[in-house]
């Protein structure tokens, strides 16, 4: 949440009110550091409309030079991203069109002067490639003087609604994460815990950690016994995850032996490992591609793992391990 980019959404008069929700709740979504990009499903969510509303709503704002919309896809898949919202405060927003420009872009002479065509592309405003295909197309709004009934699918749109329903319940977790941290139910966030560059970050313990959304939750909540207040961000949590995932490596293996790991209430469980063990533990995560905290190799893992050939230096170098 950006306070300036709400407080300007407030000061913009002569706009319907359903206009006027549509641009506050985008400058809501606006970080002053990553800028702006919620997907349609999250702003028709925010505001309690269709999408296609949202559309109609979109267009205006972006009609009345109030935002300015850069779509973009995927190059390898041609899947459309996310959408890029700029607001008509922000430096990067695109100067008032011209007759010269038409588009409020600059261009070479000889672009000025020529003629529109397929290969060029010229004359159109929107921004997007001269040529469209089925996976990009110039437009994706419906037009209401021609389209008033909604035609049903005739096949469930499957994919989307499988995003959708991860989106919803990574978007559960997350908000019992924060609650469990201490954040207040629907305070305003910190800076840090704002955006996708937190979610992402709070995935990585689940993809390269290993840890369940559960385990996160338990391991947040038993944070806070020496800690109370609320973390500056998620990278605070690393040392407590990877801990957490340690224990975990460590039960899951005595467990595989038929030894039975006793966890105690409330206290870390301190197994003993062997420096062979220990070696063999951090060189795994070492040689393997997920995320690495530069802070969980030390120098005598560092100094073992080379004494008994477990990594080189040169790779110890590529992660980051000096």
């Amino acid at each position: 949440m950006s306070h300036k980019a709400t407080v300007w959404a407030i000061q913009q008069r002569g706009l319907k009110p359903a206009t006027k929700i549509v641009l506050w709740f985008l400058c809501d979504r606006h970080n002053p550091d990553f800028g702006c990009f919620p997907t349609q499903a999250r702003l028709a969510d925010d505001a309690e409309m269709s999408i296609s509303a949202l559309n109609e709503h979109l267009a205006k704002l972006q009609e009345l030079r109030l935002i300015h919309r850069i779509r973009a896809q995927d190059p390898r898949t041609h899947k459309r991203l996310a959408t890029r919202y700029i607001l008509g405060f922000e430096d990067g927003f695109p100067p008032e069109p011209t007759p010269e420009t038409g588009d409020g872009f600059a261009r070479t002479d000889a672009e000025q002067h020529a003629d529109p065509s397929p290969d060029s592309g010229h004359g159109a405003i929107s921004g997007f490639s001269a040529k469209p295909s089925p996976d990009f197309a110039q437009s994706h709004l419906r037009n209401p003087e021609i389209n008033l009934v909604r035609e049903p699918l005739s096949k469930p749109v499957k994919e989307e609604e499988d995003a959708q329903a991860r989106n919803s319940d990574f978007d559960r977790f997350f908000a019992e994460l924060l609650t469990a941290l201490g954040f207040a139910a629907n305070a305003a966030l910190p800076a840090w815990w704002q955006g996708s560059p937190a979610r992402l970050h709070v995935q990585r313990w689940i993809d390269y950690l290993g840890l369940s959304e559960a385990r996160i939750i338990e391991t947040a909540t038993e944070s806070r016994s020496d800690h109370p207040n609320p973390p500056d961000g998620p990278k605070a949590l690393d040392r407590f995850m990877e801990r957490a995932a340690r224990r975990d490596a460590i039960t899951a293996a005595a467990n595989a032996n038929g030894k039975k790991a006793k966890r105690q209430s409330k206290c870390e469980v301190k197994l003993p490992l062997s420096d062979d063990e220990k070696a063999a533990f951090y060189a795994k995560m070492v040689n393997a591609d997920g995320y690495l905290p530069q802070s969980v190799i030390s120098n005598t893992i560092r100094d073992a793992m080379l004494a008994r050939g477990l990594v080189t230096p040169e790779r110890l170098r590529q992660r980051g391990v000096r």
